[in-house]
């Protein structure tokens, strides 16, 4: 493997060009042996899920990354299968499979920008994916298939209803193209003995057509008017039966739509009923999946009860057609839940499939270099995982967190683990132990005290003393922990703050006017924290601080990290520069390859740094002595990098803790 060894002063400017030239003469390719593999936690946002017809131990879900996962066993497990597009932000919310064709399927989804999307078309079971283009660019909301006439495919986008006739090879818009009223197609049914009988619900009231898109009705007499509607569903026998859900709660049709009565049963807290499932068996028995958990009549929706905890966000159901005991959900946070007795009780079938967003991670070294991993936006699914075996198996450590987010770990000497929250400092003392919240800050102030003294002459003296404020908690949140040494750091949203007692108490606020810092580093007596544009450094152990004059050339300082000689390593947009606090001097690593670096992490036991960016697929092994590097492609984008033993470790952006391997 080539090294490449450049090192300039900061004032050294560097060309795209120059880049260019270095890569092909330096041979900077990604260089694995084996490859990363993706070790959990478990679980994260599915947003559809859909079964092979005639085989339901065959299935797909769609995730909010453009990936899709598979499984051959009804969704015990699953495998990353295949991604459809190159973004890592399609949200893949409607999947088929064909009806008469068990090796197409067909997916459509939408971009966070709200405004962009697509459907997609495989052919070999998923395997490789092609672009419709009269989709191309089209925010996708809605998807079915004709049951009387598989070749015909609808589609729902946010301007309108379009029609294939021929399985995707030819697209028509059925509704009336620039039209005022039926856009924003967020659901779409057809009469399943009649493809001519399209039902559209919008963002605003439903519609129909009875002559495949000629004409449309307004069909919502019974309706509470500007209701989105989110999901239609019509009896397989008796179509005249309609059930649409809608922000304002779930409405049911006998007159094919001419008439909607609202159902009840459902509480008003619970309205975004995102989708609706019909058991394939018992046609009285509808699932309604909502923001607030699952809903289930058995008696056509003269009432409702509530099948799972109300946190559960439930995006798609699938109903198992040869054994309606087994309900399969599609939710946020908690990925696939699986019933085996109509939804009476769920348990989580996630082993294969990973889509937290890890914002710490940890190797702790008095656990056997078992793995922490703090995650963000999961509520009671959340908090820290941990690892005893590798990622073999994970174990929930949420119990105390109070469903905080977790954007930091560290590890004291005596193996206590501290987590940074979005509200204060928490610890444990192990993982069979419950979190707590642990620190309080205590400043002090000055106050003046007058005494008097009696001697031959009575004279009254002023002193000014220090006294302790009350000790009150972390209000903020905590983005950094450094608890190796005799003083500990914490850079939060309140400032930064050190403790000397082992973080029972903690002293500090904003630093030279600052409030919000994000990164920190300790070296000794050292100490530097910092956010996007700001640099304050301390040789007393945070007793006093000096704000650092930042390059001309760098911004959005991402990560600080000192070497055992004391020079403080920045990551930055602008790449890496390095900081000498004995004389105030910058360098800049000029013609390193990586721009845009996010997380920097000193690897102590083989005196290397590891260096990642969120915006690229490499990891980059820089010797701090020497100034040269090498790289490996873990295939994923780094959100954090760490060490085990002898290999490298990653939190990727959108796929959980990667299990890097051994390095030379």
């Amino acid at each position: 493997m080539k090294s490449v060894k450049l090192f300039a002063p900061v004032q050294m400017w560097v060309s795209l060009c120059a880049l260019l030239v270095l890569s092909a003469v330096f041979g900077l390719h990604a260089q694995n042996k084996t490859p990363w593999q993706i070790l959990g936690p478990d679980g994260g946002d599915v947003r559809s899920i859909a079964a092979v017809p005639g085989d339901p131990t065959h299935m797909y879900i769609g995730t909010t990354n453009s990936w899709i996962y598979e499984s051959n066993d009804s969704g015990a497990h699953w495998s990353r299968l295949s991604k459809i597009e190159p973004s890592d932000d399609l949200i893949i919310d409607r999947i088929f499979v064909s009806r008469d064709s068990k090796k197409m399927i067909f997916a459509g989804g939408w971009k966070l920008d709200g405004n962009s999307g697509g459907l997609w078309v495989s052919t070999d079971g998923g395997g490789k994916w092609h672009a419709i283009q009269a989709m191309e660019g089209q925010s996708v909301r809605s998807l079915t298939q004709s049951i009387s006439d598989p070749s015909q495919i609808f589609v729902g986008t946010l301007k309108g209803v379009y029609r294939s006739n021929d399985y995707g090879k030819n697209w028509a818009q059925i509704s009336p193209a620039g039209s005022t009223e039926i856009h924003e197609v967020q659901s779409l049914a057809v009469d399943p003995k009649n493809p001519s009988i399209v039902y559209a619900g919008t963002w605003h009231l439903p519609w129909k057509s009875t002559d495949g898109g000629v004409t449309w009705n307004n069909v919502k007499q019974g309706l509470i008017d500007d209701s989105d509607v989110f999901s239609i569903i019509i009896d397989p026998v008796n179509t005249s039966i309609v059930y649409v859900s809608a922000c304002s709660g779930i409405y049911k049709s006998e007159s094919a739509g001419a008439l909607f009565h609202k159902i009840q049963g459902i509480p008003a807290t619970a309205r975004r009923t995102r989708v609706l499932m019909q058991d394939p068996i018992d046609h009285d028995t509808v699932y309604a999946g909502t923001t607030e958990g699952l809903y289930k009549t058995i008696d056509g929706g003269k009432s409702f009860k509530l099948m799972t905890a109300s946190d559960v966000i439930v995006n798609g159901i699938y109903v198992n057609p040869l054994d309606h005991n087994k309900v399969l959900l599609a939710t946020d946070r908690s990925g696939v839940l699986v019933s085996n007795d109509a939804g009476l009780s769920f348990t989580q079938s996630n082993t294969g499939f990973s889509q937290r967003k890890v914002e710490a991670l940890l190797v702790s070294h008095s656990q056997g270099e078992g793995i922490y991993a703090g995650v963000a936006n999961d509520k009671n699914y959340g908090g820290v995982f941990f690892s005893g075996d590798q990622g073999g198996s994970w174990k929930q450590l949420s119990a105390g967190l109070n469903e905080l987010d977790v954007f930091a770990l560290a590890e004291s000497s005596d193996g206590r683990i501290f987590a940074g929250t979005e509200k204060g400092i928490y610890s444990i003392d192990s993982p069979n132990s419950l979190w707590k919240e642990t620190g309080k800050i205590v400043n002090t102030t000055t106050k003046s005290v007058v005494t008097t003294v009696k001697g031959k002459k009575i004279t009254k003296v002023t002193k000014t003393v220090i006294v302790n404020l009350p000790p009150k908690s972390f209000a903020g949140a905590v983005r950094a922990l450094d608890v190796k040494g005799d003083t500990w750091l914490a850079a939060t949203s309140e400032g930064a703050f050190t403790s000397k007692d082992k973080g029972v108490t903690w002293q500090g606020g904003p630093v030279l006017g600052i409030r919000d810092f994000r990164t920190t580093a300790v070296n000794g007596t050292s100490m530097a924290v910092a956010n996007d544009s700001a640099l304050a450094v301390s040789k007393d152990s945070g007793t006093t601080w000096t704000a650092v004059t930042l390059p001309t050339t760098l911004s959005n300082l991402r990560r600080v990290v000192f070497t055992p000689n004391g020079v403080l390593w920045v990551g930055s947009r602008d790449g890496i520069y390095l900081f000498n606090a004995s004389d105030s001097n910058w360098t800049e690593f000029s013609r390193f390859p990586m721009r845009g670096i996010d997380d920097l992490y000193y690897d102590a036991a083989h005196n290397r740094m590891l260096v990642s960016s969120r915006t690229g697929d490499l990891v980059y092994v820089v010797d701090p002595d020497a100034k040269t590097w090498k790289h490996y492609k873990p295939g994923y984008h780094i959100k954090v990098i760490s060490a085990a033993a002898d290999h490298m470790i990653a939190a990727s952006l959108y796929d959980g803790v990667l299990n890097g391997p051994k390095t030379e």
